[in-house]
């Protein structure tokens, strides 16, 4: 009799895509750059940091869990956190780079 291992894996799961597109809709400039993170995120397979890492050279990690993507070539800023073992990805928020200064990213 054979024995079958399967092996499943698991693209990051982003919670919640409306809250991009409620943005997007407000700022339009943002929409093209969003829908690129959000097709490269919710592709991806990261166990850890260091192999989310080695696709986003210039993703900032904060904390243990909370990530800081610079969108639209830094003028918006999205604080995510992630749970590797879970595979899902929180947006915390998204907003201009200034507005960014005036909240505290690890707990967000």
């Amino acid at each position: 009799m054979e024995t079958f291992l399967y092996f499943y894996t698991y693209n990051m799961r982003i919670i919640a895509k409306r809250t991009l597109r409620e943005f997007w809709e407000k700022y339009a400039d943002a929409e093209t750059p969003l829908k690129v993170w959000y097709k490269n995120i919710s592709e991806a397979e990261w166990k850890n940091n260091n192999e989310l890492k080695r696709q986003f050279k210039n993703v900032s990690i904060v904390g243990n869990d909370r990530l800081v993507f610079n969108i639209k070539g830094n003028t918006y800023r999205l604080v995510v956190a992630v749970d590797y073992e879970k595979q899902i990805v929180w947006i915390k928020f998204i907003g201009y780079h200034k507005d960014y200064n005036k909240i505290n990213v690890k707990t967000i």
